[in-house]
């Protein structure tokens, strides 16, 4: 039996190698992008209007002049103009061209107006006020956005200026969940009282949905031969599999065995932690993954958080940064394990606090709905006390 630390540090070294795939820009959000994003062009393209307003001379207001004669209207999306004689001025709009000759943008709030002549109330204006300089964002051919950004909707703008209609993105990887038990039935199905309906492969095909992956979903009945059979062609279409349930010492718990005759190069059997202290790591021929994860819901749920989520965050070369949370009462645990503590995190003077959450053990399904985060306690204390700091791995 391995450590937390020790687990985690194994999973880590074996993360996936994604190959790069082409998806519309319109389906890029959360992806990680797999190419350097170049600027095509200055940024902006031209010296651009940043309010309504007049676009003139700021010498010639310096030099003593208020009054000037408006020739023309500048709009945006139009072909740039130019400003005519000295004295006079173009109406501009935001995100127009400035015109050629001009230096400043007066607001029309800063001016009034008498026919086609406009004065001048600001008591002073001063070359560039209101103008977005060209290229002063970006130069072409300067990196817009680095390889390896997770593409949030800023970078989406960034992109859809770039005119980037197809991006290139790490791909994801194909994930099977395969839950485990005759105890289980669909959901839709009435369970008799020796009964409980599935959950666990929901409960996991929903998370990840949430970082893109749209998982296949599988049953395994308690069969050792059903479950080989099964399990050779889920093995062969994913990189990922996740189990839950079947991998503890139970007289049904088949799946170690089963997969060691498939071929699984057994990393891990159990850490000395709790809840999960059953979950076992392995890799198959191909670069294919298999997390065991056991099957009492809060096992499955923390597992998955602890262990899986790195792994997939590690292969697409995000950053995983350890936040810290505050006890703020005491907490005694006496096994020799990490210890997983539900609890619920709150920010109190800007330090995290996290309170437990009551539950009764890692079948608990309603602690998951009230926890926020797990506090993990380490092995080598028995006593916790509030004020203590401890990692926490938010859900």
């Amino acid at each position: 039996m391995i450590s937390v630390e020790e687990a985690l540090h194994l999973v880590l070294q074996h993360k996936a190698t994604l190959a790069p795939e082409e998806v519309p820009l319109s389906q890029a959000l959360d992806r990680v992008l797999a190419q350097e994003v170049l600027a095509d062009r200055d940024f902006p393209p031209f010296d651009r209007v940043t309010m309504d307003g007049i676009a003139l001379r700021a010498e010639e207001v310096q030099a003593g002049t208020t009054t000037f004669h408006v020739t023309g209207v500048q709009a945006a999306g139009a072909p740039g103009m130019a400003l005519g004689e000295p004295g006079t001025c173009l109406e501009v709009m935001t995100g127009a061209m400035l015109p050629q000759g001009a230096t400043a943008v007066v607001p029309y709030e800063s001016c009034s107006f008498l026919g086609h002549e406009a004065y001048i109330l600001a008591e002073q204006v001063l070359p560039g006020q209101n103008i977005h300089k060209q290229g002063s964002d970006s130069k072409a051919g300067e990196v817009v956005v680095t390889r390896g950004t997770r593409i949030t909707s800023a970078v989406v703008s960034a992109l859809a200026t770039e005119g980037r209609a197809q991006v290139q993105v790490l791909s994801l990887p194909r994930v099977a969940i395969c839950s485990t038990g005759d105890e289980l039935v669909p959901i839709a199905q009435h369970p008799l009282p020796h009964q409980i309906r599935q959950s666990n492969g929901f409960m996991l095909a929903a998370a990840l949905q949430e970082e893109n992956i749209t998982a296949s979903l599988y049953h395994l009945p308690d069969s050792a031969a059903e479950m080989k059979e099964s399990l050779v062609s889920i093995l062969q279409e994913h990189e990922v599999v996740l189990l839950s349930g079947a991998v503890s010492k139970g007289k049904f718990d088949f799946l170690p065995q089963v997969l060691e005759e498939l071929g699984l190069q057994l990393v891990f059997h159990k850490i000395a932690q709790k809840p999960g202290k059953p979950m076992l790591f392995g890799t198959m021929p191909g670069q294919r993954v298999v997390f065991g994860f056991p099957g009492n819901p809060v096992s499955t749920f923390v597992c998955y958080h602890l262990y899986f989520k790195p792994w997939l965050q590690a292969s697409l070369g995000l950053p995983t940064a350890q936040a810290w949370a505050q006890l703020d009462q005491d907490v005694s645990f006496k096994p020799a394990l990490t210890y997983h503590l539900p609890v619920v995190l709150h920010n109190q003077s800007g330090c995290l606090r996290a309170t437990p959450v009551t539950s009764t053990g890692s079948g608990d399904l309603t602690s998951l709905l009230k926890a926020t985060a797990y506090l993990s306690l380490p092995a080598h204390q028995t006593t916790f006390r509030e004020g203590e700091v401890f990692p926490v791995t938010l859900i």
